[in-house]
């Protein structure tokens, strides 16, 4: 036996054997434990970035939303101003219609006037099929939305501020007012009376 053997058995190691060397006080977390952590990082991350890609598109599918119903909206109005444009234009045939049936003093007029009633009632269908109504101001308290008072009427068979006449038929357009009716009012008449100074009687 060799002297290099004999000294590696009286040190107590074996032939070939390394030692690693120890580790360094204050080394780093083991590899697994890193890798976990970063990949808990990027998901984190990667969450964030979808839920504020989820937001934005939730805000631009609103924002959508209301453009289309802006935009229809105000298509909806365009066509009923330019609807009421027409029908503001029409109202003068109409009271022309209504203006020639109430005269019916002549015979000769009387073979006339089922053509004129069919054309009247034709034009009618179509404007109220657009939205025109007529007021109905009869019987009903004076309302300046609604009337416009051409006279007042003293009487006794009423009561002050109903109206008693019509002058011209008012219509209105989708709620709006188009034409308020042109009407005579009842007026008390000691109302009229209270006003006569000494000198009248």
């Amino acid at each position: 036996m060799s002297s290099h053997s004999q000294k590696q058995k009286e040190a107590g190691a074996e032939p070939d054997q390394q030692v690693d060397p120890p580790s360094p006080k204050g080394s780093e977390e083991p590899a697994p434990e890193r890798d976990a952590a970063a990949l808990a990082e990027q998901v984190r991350k990667l969450l964030a970035e979808k839920q504020e890609l989820m937001d934005t598109l939730v805000r631009r599918q609103a924002d959508f939303e209301n453009y289309r119903k802006r935009v229809e909206k105000e298509r909806h109005l365009d066509r009923h101003r330019a609807a009421e444009a027409i029908i503001e234009h029409l109202l003068p045939v109409l009271d022309a219609f209504d203006r020639a049936l109430a005269d019916s003093s002549d015979s000769a007029y009387v073979e006339y006037r089922k053509g004129f009633e069919l054309i009247r009632r034709q034009l009618w269908e179509t404007l109220a099929k657009q939205g025109l109504v007529r007021i109905e101001p009869m019987g009903q308290e004076f309302n300046p939305h609604f009337h416009h008072a051409i006279a007042r009427v003293e009487t006794a068979e009423h009561a002050e501020g109903i109206v008693i006449g019509e002058l011209q038929p008012g219509y209105m357009f989708h709620d709006k007012v188009l034409r308020p009716a042109m009407v005579r009012v009842a007026c008390a008449p000691e109302a009229q009376s209270a006003r006569r100074s000494p000198r009248d009687d």
